[in-house]
């Protein structure tokens, strides 16, 4: 039987020209999103949905705040992620973190340009708040060879005579992640360059209403994922042929399956290999009577991060009985750390009040007992005490934030360890713990 083309045009056929999150219901529109199974799975969770126009214009004044608040005369992105965060639109993000090939421009009075790839510049019309598009920001040398200078002088020309229009008179510009071609074609321009990477981080720290509403969903999605991701892992270990590899790839297609978009690393480990932390996964088969502890590190739905980490045990014998001490230790770290998150509480304070670990697992404990996430992992870090530099992370925290609670619980010279992670938003008056998913029993002892 032949769908009717009304079916066929739309992502979900049960809606009209609108999705629940206020994006076109067209299943030839260009914005990448959610796909009909994560819109269904979010709907059957009784999720409410962000409205992403409300989401982007929420973005797009804070940045300009911020741009007028130090007194700039504009902001110059690079950086794949802020260029997400301004403008919500992708391009071959993974390529272009290492071929910086687009640039956004933010300017005092709100007026932002990109420059995109040269092909591409339609991918980034569906958002009014983008008031041009154009090409010619990319300089590295495989692009340009030995003319990458000439490429970066026309860039910056470009921005001043962008800046001279709607920042008259002001040579301040902030900029992120630029390449020495370009920073040198624009200090000759006269600018005095500031830190584009401070503004951003800041200004993506504090989520908006809509912002948190996409992180529950992405979460969800992710959780989602995960679960799949055990059911495959407890199925199929038994018979011995399963590898890191395949088990890591379910969570990827999964992810994708629902409008994700990547994962930043391949933190998956088993037995052995999960000591020392930090080694990715690969080709080793899981065994039976196992370790298997995992980070997301997972760009999901709405390319919102959700970064959470588990330890499972695999097997029908009991973990040993200091497998179960490293666990109840490691959820007791995260747990009493996250009791002191709430808003005015600063870093420094954290860091000195946290939750101290055994001597024994000192050595090999995480790079951070916390940090911030958004788009991707973001400012703040909160070290522990031995780690922290005075002066680094003077700021309280405040309604909106997001961050991430560690645990690497491990010997110097074990066979395991356990990683766990949740993903927490400060509120008014607290905490809430975005992360709903369950701590193996079996390692927990009970």
């Amino acid at each position: 039987m032949t769908a009717a083309y009304r079916d066929i045009r739309k992502i979900d056929p049960g809606r009209g020209d609108r999705l629940g999150d206020n994006t076109p219901n067209d299943n030839d529109r260009i914005e990448i999103g959610p796909t009909r199974l994560a819109f269904g799975e979010w709907s059957e969770a009784g999720l409410e949905l962000p409205d992403l126009q409300r989401m982007r214009e929420y973005r797009w004044k804070r940045l300009t705040r911020f741009i007028q608040d130090r007194d700039y005369a504009g902001l110059l992105v690079y950086d794949p992620l802020n260029i997400r965060y301004a403008t919500d639109s992708t391009n071959m993000q993974l390529w272009n973190t290492h071929n910086p090939f687009r640039a956004v421009l933010v300017c005092a009075d709100g007026y932002m340009v990109i420059w995109d790839y040269k092909n591409s510049p339609f991918l980034s019309a569906f958002n009014p708040l983008v008031r041009e598009q154009r090409s010619g920001a990319d300089y590295f040398y495989f692009s340009r060879g030995d003319k990458a200078d000439a490429a970066a002088d026309a860039f910056s020309n470009e921005v001043r005579a962008l800046l001279e229009e709607h920042a008259p008179g002001n040579k301040r510009l902030a900029v992120d992640k630029i390449m020495p071609h370009g920073l040198k074609a624009l200090e000759a321009r006269g600018f005095e360059i500031g830190d584009g990477e401070e503004l951003a981080e800041k200004c993506r720290a504090v989520k908006g209403p809509d912002e948190i509403l996409a992180m529950r969903c992405a979460s969800h999605a992710c959780e989602t994922a995960v679960a799949e991701m055990e059911r495959f892992t407890r199925e199929n270990v038994p018979a011995g042929t399963v590898s890191e590899d395949d088990i890591w790839a379910v969570l990827h297609a999964e992810n994708v399956r629902r409008g994700g978009e990547w994962i930043e690393t391949r933190l998956l480990a088993s037995g052995p290999r999960t000591n020392p932390w930090f080694q990715e996964c690969g080709p080793r088969i899981v065994q039976s009577n196992e370790i298997v502890a995992f980070d997301t590190d997972l760009v999901g739905s709405y390319g919102i991060c959700v970064d959470i980490s588990r330890t499972w045990w695999v097997g029908d014998e009991k973990p040993s009985n200091s497998m179960i001490h490293a666990m109840r230790h490691a959820h007791e770290h995260i747990m009493t750390n996250m009791e002191m998150l709430k808003p005015g509480v600063t870093i420094p304070e954290l860091t000195e009040k946290s939750h101290r670990l055994d001597e024994k697992y000192q050595k090999l404990k995480y790079g951070c007992l916390m940090h911030g996430v958004g788009l991707c992992d973001e400012w703040p870090l909160v070290s522990y005490p031995d780690r922290a530099v005075e002066g680094a992370y003077d700021y309280p925290l405040e309604p909106g934030m997001v961050l991430c609670v560690e645990a690497l619980v491990a010997e110097e010279g074990g066979d395991f360890s356990i990683k766990l992670e949740d993903q927490v938003l400060v509120t008014e008056d607290g905490y809430e713990n975005l992360t709903k998913y369950p701590f193996d029993p079996v390692l927990m002892g009970e």
